[in-house]
């Protein structure tokens, strides 16, 4: 077992709640109430993305490959009742 990084886009949607893209990873689209539900939908979406395309011997994005080492600069929301 091997993990990766992905780039993931997530827009807030007018009608409300959050969706996730990826230019890294085509095909990748989750949608989820908060951000938090919808990263961990688009964590397994990937994951079955990827897992389909070594299952059926299709080469991966030049993106994704095996990290050896890696450091994450993120935002994250924080709900602050005031």
């Amino acid at each position: 077992m091997s993990e990766t990084m992905i780039k993931i886009k997530i827009e807030k949607l007018e009608e409300g709640g959050y969706l996730a893209t990826s230019e890294t990873l085509q095909g990748l689209i989750a949608q989820g109430r908060t951000i938090a539900e919808t990263l961990e939908i688009a964590q397994d979406v990937a994951k079955r993305l990827i897992e389909s395309y070594i299952e059926h011997g299709d080469p991966l994005p030049f993106e994704i490959k095996e990290m050896k080492s890696f450091v994450v600069t993120t935002s994250v929301p924080v709900t602050v009742n005031a």
